[in-house]
């Protein structure tokens, strides 16, 4: 079996996935916004289905290392996901749409840690940086090609219902990559080498510090439909552009993995301190400038994602024993979950009252953040 091909066929899958879920997260905010929604309704909907899709990963994670049945729980929750995407569109009412939102979410939660798991049997051969980094870059290109066909079927004058019923296509072509990458890859972790089948089943004090860093920049990472709320409230852009700066951050976000991935791989938990650095300033740009710092924030927002979905995740894979790598990915996921829901609850309260005190939370998690990584960077996280 060739480890490349699985971490590729990987990234393939999450490519289609991304096209539909992206392109649907793309337009949510707005299409919710026609419904009555304020941005704190916005932002809070975003935020609890982020905690949902984190915050039910420790269940998930536990079950598919209990079992050991990792493509049955990523094959259940990618349909689960996909299912839903198309059904936003029938929504009547903010209400309505946001189940389909949460149901979406709830899907990512279960496919998850399995997915992590089956990914790094691959990825552990070839360097573990590298293979989130490939696989992460895979997976943006998708969540920039969902935000583009958005935005051609808004400027074709398709609508918003229109647009949500044609993302079912991609999410099919995901769910058939999904079962030929199982029939493939039936056992993926007969591809993690002997030597590399070490590692703590126990989550270490640095390890620990870790995960609380990388869940503060969650806490003070705004979600994409808030920014794309406060773009359309101001009408700062057209409707149809704002699809598009989300594409702009997705293309980011892609460079970003596969250029830091491989950083990762030589120099360490350096690398995620630094593109946490970078994406600092996102919400001063994106919320407190015109046009132009819209774009700006974009970017640094991309950066800020291409380094959260891609080598955060790779220092897990490397210190953390394959028989627990699903329950822990479930833990890590789940914090990150829960800060990220309280901060974008915050954020969008802080967003009704005043787009300053947003930034400034924003900044304040992220230095935070920075200095917890800090700590820890050049540490193993093996030691007690």
């Amino acid at each position: 079996m060739n480890p490349y091909r699985l971490v590729f066929m990987m990234g393939l899958i999450s490519l289609f996935a991304d096209i539909a879920s992206s392109g649907a997260h793309a337009i949510v905010g707005p299409y919710m916004q026609i419904f009555g929604a304020s941005g704190f309704v916005v932002s809070f909907v975003a935020g609890f289905g982020e905690l949902l899709g984190y915050g039910l990963r420790i269940v998930s994670g536990h079950l598919s290392d209990k079992t050991r049945q990792y493509w049955p729980f990523a094959i259940f929750g990618y349909m689960v996901s996909l299912v839903s995407v198309p059904l936003m569109g029938i929504g009547k009412s903010w209400p309505s749409i946001a189940v389909w939102v949460f149901t979406e979410r709830v899907g990512k939660a279960i496919r998850a840690p399995a997915r992590d798991t089956i990914l790094s049997y691959g990825a552990r051969n070839i360097g573990t940086g590298a293979g989130y980094g490939l696989h992460q870059a895979l997976d943006l290109v998708g969540s920039l090609t969902g935000p583009i066909l958005v935005s051609a079927f808004l400027l074709a004058g398709m609508g918003y219902q229109a647009s949500f019923f044609f993302l079912f296509i991609p999410a099919m072509v995901a769910m058939l990559l999904m079962v030929s990458a199982k029939r493939n890859y039936p056992n993926p972790e007969k591809l993690e080498p002997r030597e590399h089948g070490t590692g703590q089943k126990e989550i270490s004090r640095p390890l620990w510090i870790y995960i609380i860093a990388v869940s503060l920049v969650g806490m003070g990472f705004s979600d994409f439909p808030l920014v794309a709320y406060h773009v359309k409230k101001n009408m700062i852009m057209e409707d149809s552009q704002i699809p598009l700066l989300y594409s702009l951050a997705m293309v980011v976000g892609a460079l970003t993995a596969f250029y830091f991935g491989r950083l990762f791989d030589r120099i360490g938990i350096y690398a995620v301190a630094v593109g946490v650095a970078i994406s600092t300033l996102f919400s001063y740009c994106a919320f407190l400038g015109g046009s132009a710092g819209v774009i700006l924030g974009i970017v640094l927002w991309g950066v800020g994602i291409g380094v959260q979905e891609s080598i955060m995740r790779a220092s897990i894979a490397n210190s953390i024993h394959h028989s627990a790598r699903g329950r822990v990915f479930g833990i890590f996921n789940a914090s990150y979950g829960i800060f990220s829901f309280v901060g974008s609850a915050i954020m969008g309260l802080l967003y009704d009252q005043s787009v300053v005190y947003l930034v400034y939370f924003s900044i304040a998690s992220h230095i935070a953040a920075f200095t917890a990584l800090l700590l820890v960077a050049g540490k193993s996280f093996n030691q007690r």
